[in-house]
Order: C-alpha cells, then sequence, then structure tokens
C-alpha cells in the first residue's frame, strides 16, 4: 500500500492529537503506569507543547497517510550544536498499521529529510522497556548509552540509540 509524506504545520495538531489519543496509551500501559501515561501525554501532546514543538523548537513534524488516512507520524530536528547530527523525537503509527512496514516506510523517509538536509547521524531515545528497541536495532540503530530525564514527577529511564546516515 502506497504511503503519501506531508509535513505537518500547526493546523495539523488537532489531527496529531487525536492519532496520538489511538497510539498512546496501547503503546505505553504495559511499562508506565496509567499516571504517567495520562500526564506525559498532557505534557508532551496539549496543542500548546505540539505548537512550541513545530514553531519554537523547529522540530520538523512527517505525516503518514495511506489510502489518504492519517496513519502515522514522526517528528525530527537538527541537532544545534552538531548541525550534521539529528534527532527523532517521536515516530508512531497506529497500532493496526504496526508490522505492515509503515513505521520502517516513515522512519525512512525521516532518514531521506536528514540526508537533504546534511544530516550524517540520527539519534533518539527508547524507554529501556520498548519493545521498539528491536524495531530500531533491526533498522541499523546502535546503543549509544542510557539517560534518565526527569519529566515532571517522573522519569523517563531511556536508551540513546544512533544510525550512521552516511551509506544512505
Amino acid at each position: 500500500m502506497p504511503i503519501e509524506f506531508k509535513t505537518a504545520h500547526p493546523s495539523d495538531i488537532d489531527s496529531i492529537i487525536t492519532l496520538q489519543e489511538k497510539i498512546w496509551e496501547p503503546t505505553y500501559r504495559a511499562i508506565l503506569d496509567q499516571d504517567q501515561i495520562n500526564y506525559m501525554f498532557q505534557t508532551i501532546y496539549s496543542k500548546e507543547a505540539l505548537a512550541d514543538q513545530m514553531i519554537r523548537e523547529q522540530h520538523v513534524f512527517v505525516l503518514a497517510y495511506v489510502n489518504q488516512t492519517l496513519c502515522g507520524f514522526a517528528s525530527y530536528s537538527r541537532n544545534e550544536s552538531e548541525p550534521d547530527r539529528f534527532k527523532l523525537h517521536k515516530i508512531y503509527v497506529l497500532p493496526d498499521e504496526q508490522g505492515k512496514g509503515t513505521g520502517r516506510q516513515l522512519l525512512d523517509e525521516v532518514i531521506r529529510r536528514c540526508v537533504a538536509e546534511g544530516g550524517n547521524r540520527l539519534y533518539l531515545n527508547v524507554n529501556r522497556y520498548n519493545k521498539a528497541r528491536q524495531f530500531y536495532e533491526r533498522l541499523g540503530f546502535a546503543l549509544v548509552r542510557e539517560e534518565d530525564i526527569p519529566i515532571g514527577p517522573y522519569w523517563m529511564n531511556d536508551f540513546v540509540l544512533e544510525k550512521s546516515l552516511v551509506s544512505h
């Protein structure tokens, strides 16, 4: 099934929130308690937070459509202190799209855009207990370090993974 990609704008924030309402809780229910899931969703996916990420933080959001239906998105940005290094902040696809190659194609689109902007490396954070780690490792990401990041009264216990983009 062909996937269409579109760069999101602030006018797409409501669509991103609607999509995340279907993805966030099923993604994290096995590794975070419900209070933390709710807190992080409200902190990261409020209209104000997403607008701030798009406008002030310059995160590029890429929307993925299958049959003209929004089914996933990713966001990334250039690392200010290392201009050839980009960070993948988010990548999510609807649960019924997982395992169909949608996530891989979305990640490939992000990589294509990073390379076009002069990127040589892409890194990301993934929760230490998130099964998505295997997805990233299959696609060439390698463990760099562990990181514990405070978010309100909670902690994000993450692995940092990185991939060289030089061969793309």
